[in-house]
């Protein structure tokens, strides 16, 4: 049983053979092809070969249709749907099988493919386009020389659609894309990948909307609603030849406007009347989500359709070694911020949504219980929570600005509760930690992995992008933020780790250093009462 299978669908396709050698050149998984051969053989055969599958229909069924024919016998956990005429990075397989989630539709970064040029005797060259009479230069026949190379540019990782929902490509929005794995409104169309399963749950290639036309829309669009993701994995490409000069070098299906318009009537009747019994989101909460410019009218002047401001929630873990009178305290500080809260922890506490992972305590149970809190929570923003600290409410007021940037709460007093000896200086700690739930999510799958493979290390660091120790392969921005008044971690005989109370103790010497006591932190007056 193969991982992936990359069904192409091809009518009247001259490079056909060009693609599937490339394909079986540039794999590196388990990966076949199944060519579903519409109405026509090629002209020239298709090599046998193990991992290649052939269908052929006497009649055309129509793109769509030839795409469900192929993927209804492929027995592989992912399909890729591809036009009959690109080429591949090497290893573009096993990268996209390494990097999918479960609920994701991806692509590789897009480039164009040159795949040949025109050349008469005297060498002089035509860029790729439809059969030309004679040399426009010294009038003698020209003849095709197949180059089959991918261009340097453009790099296309971000698209949308416009108020018909017509595929448009969004040069603007790729400024908001930070790492390899990132967000894309729709997709171009001639290569798109996701489970199998979830291909045929969502009806990706519908063939009542007709032969084709929209399909990149439709597939993002469902994609989205559904509750997924639409990814562009830049760690990899594919470059796609485009034809649209016409002649024999225009679409190979007869294909109409009236015919086109009408798949586009399809989506806009599904989707703008949210009549997709699949969707858990309206269509609004996409168009809020990305903001294109085409519908400024909805998220901005529309009140009924106006994009709300985005939820916040947090996840609280603990290793349930905090004494009770302690860990109450903390917690009844955190609900008075009056946010959902998803609390993962090593014994049941019914505290907020509570999830009991069955672990040791440990900096990798730690991560884990992290990346298991994102997961489960379901707001935008996320606030991540410890056990001995307590938050005073105007830390909850922050709301980060950039999707795409990690927030610590620089503001922190660290109190020694054997003594009462509290001192405050420049910090980022993960408790404070306040971002996205997507990157927050992004960059724990990649923290618990990399411990995964080869164990915690100090070099590691706890807070993620304060430091470039580790080249992450998602890179986020950092920022600090101070709000009005401190949160105050405490400092126990039960804590993971431990505390600096010294500037000697430093190797990097604190931009700025207080020193003071339980009795004189501003915001925290009744602070020796509540911890007596």
């Amino acid at each position: 049983m193969p991982q992936l299978s990359v069904i192409i669908p091809s009518r009247n396709e001259m490079f056909l053979n060009n693609t599937i050698e490339d394909i079986l050149k540039n794999s590196e998984a388990d990966t076949e092809i199944i060519v579903c051969l519409d109405g026509q053989w090629p002209i020239d055969p298709i090599k046998q070969h193990p991992k290649v599958k052939i269908i052929f229909f006497p009649e055309s069924i129509g793109q769509r249709a030839a795409t469900n024919r192929g993927a209804r016998i492929s027995d592989a956990k992912y399909l890729m749907k591809l036009d009959a005429h690109c080429s591949f990075a090497k290893g573009f397989d096993r990268v996209l099988l390494e990097d999918i989630q479960d609920d994701w539709t991806i692509v590789p970064l897009m480039r164009n493919l040159h795949a040949f040029d025109w050349v008469c005797k005297n060498g002089h060259r035509k860029y790729q386009g439809p059969t030309p009479g004679k040399c426009g230069e010294c009038g003698e026949p020209m003849k095709r020389e197949i180059l089959w190379r991918a261009k340097p540019s453009p790099k296309s990782t971000s698209y949308r659609f416009d108020r018909t929902l017509h595929f448009q490509y969004w040069g603007e929005y790729k400024k908001h894309q930070k790492g390899d794995l990132v967000e894309t409104m729709s997709l171009q169309g001639s290569c798109f990948m996701m489970r199998r399963d979830r291909y045929f749950d969502l009806n990706i290639c519908d063939e009542t909307w007709g032969s084709w036309g929209n399909q990149g829309t439709e597939v993002a669009v469902k994609s989205w609603l559904s509750g997924g993701r639409v990814i562009v994995d830049k760690r990899t490409w594919y470059a796609h030849m485009f034809r649209t000069q016409g002649g024999d070098f225009g679409f190979p299906y007869p294909q109409s406007g009236k015919a086109v318009e009408r798949a586009r009537q399809c989506s806009r009747d599904l989707f703008l009347n949210d009549k997709w019994d699949k969707a858990v989101h309206p269509f609004s909460w996409l168009i809020n989500k990305f903001k294109p410019p085409d519908w400024e009218d909805v998220w901005q002047k529309e009140p009924d359709k106006k994009p709300t401001s985005p939820t916040k929630g947090i996840v609280y873990y603990t290793d349930n070694r905090l004494n009770m009178k302690l860990a109450k305290l903390c917690r009844n500080y955190i609900k008075k911020s009056n946010l959902p809260i998803t609390s993962v922890t090593l014994k049941s506490t019914g505290f907020g949504h509570n999830i009991v992972v069955k672990s040791e305590p440990s900096y990798k149970t730690m991560f884990k219980q992290i990346l298991t809190g994102l997961k489960e929570a379901k707001e935008d923003i996320i606030f991540l929570c410890e056990h001995d600290v307590l938050y005073h409410p105007s830390h909850f007021e922050f709301t980060p600005e950039e999707e795409n940037t990690f927030y610590y709460n620089g503001y922190y007093w660290m109190v020694r509760l054997k003594d009462g000896f509290a001192i405050n200086y420049d910090v980022s700690p993960l408790s404070g930690l306040v971002a996205y739930r997507e990157p927050l999510i992004t960059h724990f799958e990649e923290r618990v992995a990399l411990i995964e493979k080869q164990g915690f290390g100090y070099y590691m660091g706890f807070e993620p992008m304060t430091h470039k120790r580790i080249k992450w392969e998602n890179w986020y921005d950092f920022k600090i933020f101070k709000p009005q008044y401190p949160n105050v971690d405490l400092a126990h005989e039960g804590n993971l780790t431990n505390k600096r109370w010294t500037q000697k103790k430093f190797i990097r010497k604190p931009k700025f250093w207080n020193e003071g006591s339980i009795n004189n932190i501003e915001g925290w007056p009744n602070l020796p009462k509540l911890l007596s």
